[in-house]
């Protein structure tokens, strides 16, 4: 139609010359036009669309549908859904990339994890043992209990609101699996150790059937040994801790403390390492005071409660258990009359040191009142103190009894059949919950329940719980493979004998501490013997460290040259390599130059990737 033209179309009221048209013709399909398209009709007419016209109008209408419609998308639900699907796709690849990166590792975490389903279904919602029922009490009213500190009664409370058993072990698995990881972490990333070798030291914290069993109670000693874990990784993952670190490694072994009393020798041990390491006496007031203030704030609030500025009211009735086995009162000079009552003679004297608290022909049922008292604490204390002074040598006999008794192959049933059951996945339906009466009006039983707005009692399901009970006879870690991992352990740490071991001092020593410590101060007990796996496994690891091959290394070569005829010399120097020093044992060249080539040393800037152990 004569003067109507698409918008944007120039007609110059005349047919184009020849050349016109082939011009525009070239120009179309070279795309010289930006953001246009140029055509060329049958009747010479050159059309010039603008975006959002034309042609363009076509494929808007085509991208909304037939009916003009929003298409998918246009949708924000759609858009979504498909920012849901893509990132669920990034962290697949991810989880599959690192996977790919340590599938040793992998294979046993996932191993790790599903046994501990296995053993969450087939034991629901919770085993329990004697210890239990005085933590429950707690959380159900807090106070300061006297026996022990409420560490692991503050978890309680804060699960509570959940009112779930299956919900604090599920925790307590989480955490399992958690110091793992920690181990795997340390030795793969800190010291250089391949995969297979990181992943291998795991095993004996994960693996372990026994280990996941004491995960199955609502028991103390699984969060207690996740502190410490978590305070030894702190201290290791820098040859040189921030000041952060240190006030944070001192509120962590607050916490453990505060949940076993046995966390005060990790205090002690944790502030010899810093010493030795030079860590500068800042850094080890820091984490002095960031551990010694919540405690003695806990010991305010137990103050406030009972009149007496402790933790506990138990230390000595405790140490009282341990010198049972052997006091002797004519060898004690000077016995105050209150305390003959504590004297027993040989022929009468219970089998098991723990009779001495919790039988009832203890000599503590001679006292009136209550067994744990302030009164009777202080009497066993000042008793205990005496027997040890007057009978050093049977002290140190039965301390040592019991600390070997660590490393037999066989598990013996100690101290009694029930108290050894409640180590194990048993067979039959749990024994019902105790009856006792826990001063709050109501038993253990219905406290529990209480807590579980249920019934809390172990309910056994087969074929999962027959599973995990097989697991466990046959897969756990005998006290000879534990006294291997000790050595091996140790053997890393003599050529860095001048450096007291270098930095597997740490983990070394509070593995061995914490098998220690219960023969010294009370009686051995399997369950005491777990916390110490994760640190002894950890020490193991570090035997293969950079720097610990370095010092093998410089110990063969003193070797060599102590029995060469001229007493030639062929370099290094004693106790292992210190940082940035040189070496020529060519393994340890090697080593160095692969650990530079992966990836450059962390700053103290708070780079997230450390620096090679040293």
């Amino acid at each position: 139609m004569a003067g109507e033209s698409p918008h944007g179309t120039v007609l110059d009221g005349g047919a184009p010359d020849q050349a016109a048209l082939d011009e525009a013709a070239g120009d179309a399909a070279s795309g010289d036009t930006p953001g246009r398209t140029a055509t060329v009709t049958n009747s010479a007419t050159e059309v010039e669309s603008a975006p959002g016209t034309g042609t363009d109008l076509e494929k808007d209408t085509d991208a909304k549908g037939g009916d003009g419609e929003p298409s998918a998308a246009d949708d924000p639900s759609a858009r979504e859904d498909e920012g849901r699907q893509g990132r669920a796709a990034e962290l697949w690849a991810k989880l599959w990339a690192t996977v790919r990166r340590h599938p040793a590792f992998a294979v046993i975490i996932t191993t790790a994890a599903l046994l501990r389903l296995v053993a969450m279904i087939g034991y629901q919602p919770a085993m329990y043992f004697n210890d239990t029922f005085d933590y429950l009490h707690v959380a159900m009213r807090p106070y300061p209990h006297p026996l022990r500190p409420d560490g692991y009664s503050f978890l309680l409370i804060a699960l509570k609101p959940f009112h779930s058993f299956a919900l604090v072990v599920l925790v307590q698995h989480l955490i399992g699996l958690a110091m793992g990881a920690m181990i795997y972490v340390l030795l793969r990333r800190r010291f250089r150790l391949p995969g297979w070798g990181a992943a291998l030291a795991t095993v004996p914290v994960l693996l372990d059937g026994y280990q996941i069993q004491l995960e199955e109670l609502v028991l103390s000693d699984t969060m207690f040994t996740f502190l410490v874990m978590c305070a030894v990784t702190l201290l290791l993952w820098r040859d040189r801790p921030t000041w952060k670190i240190a006030a944070s490694v001192g509120l962590i072994i607050a916490l453990a403390w505060l949940t076993r009393s046995v966390g005060m020798p990790v205090l002690l041990g944790v502030l010899a390492y810093m010493l030795v390491r030079r860590s500068g006496w800042r850094l080890i007031a820091v984490t002095l005071v960031a551990c010694v203030l919540p405690v003695i704030a806990y010991m305010g609030w137990y103050k406030a409660e009972t009149g007496k500025f402790a933790i506990t009211e138990s230390n000595g009735i405790f140490l009282y258990s341990r010198v049972y086995k052997f006091a002797d009162c004519h060898k004690i000079h000077d016995l105050p009359v209150e305390e003959y009552a504590l004297c027993t003679e040989q022929v009468n004297r219970l089998p098991n040191s723990q009779d001495g608290i919790w039988n009832k022909g203890s000599p503590l049922n001679r006292y009136t009142g209550e067994r744990f008292s302030p009164e009777n604490n202080k009497l066993t204390n000042d008793f205990s103190k005496r027997a040890i002074l007057a009978q050093p040598v049977d002290y140190a006999r039965v301390v040592a009894h019991d600390f070997l008794k660590v490393f037999r192959w066989e598990r013996t049933v100690f101290p009694d059949e029930a108290t050894y059951n409640q180590y194990e996945f048993r067979k039959a339906s749990s024994r019902p919950l105790p009856e006792w009466q826990m001063g709050s009006g109501m038993t253990a039983a219905q406290e529990a329940s209480a807590y579980e707005r249920g019934n809390a009692r172990t309910r056994v399901v087969e074929p999962f719980a027959g599973l995990i009970r097989g697991y466990q006879d046959h897969v756990f870690l005998r006290g000879t493979m534990l006294a291997a991992i000790l050595a091996v352990g140790l053997a890393g740490m003599v050529p860095l004998w001048r450096r007291f071991g270098g930095m597997a001092f740490l983990p070394w020593t509070l593995g061995v501490g914490l098998l220690l410590a219960p023969a010294a101060t009370a009686e051995f007990d399997y369950r005491y013997v777990l916390p110490a796996v994760p640190l002894a496994a950890l020490a193991a690891g570090m035997t293969f460290s950079l720097d610990a091959r370095a010092g093998f290394g410089t110990l063969a070569r003193r070797v060599r040259r102590i029995g060469r005829p001229d007493g030639g010399t062929d370099g290094g120097t004693d106790g292992g390599t210190e940082s940035g020093a040189v070496t020529s044992d060519p393994a340890a060249e090697d080593v160095t130059a692969d650990v530079t080539a992966d990836e450059s040393p962390a700053q103290d800037d708070g780079d997230a990737t450390p620096a090679p152990a040293t």
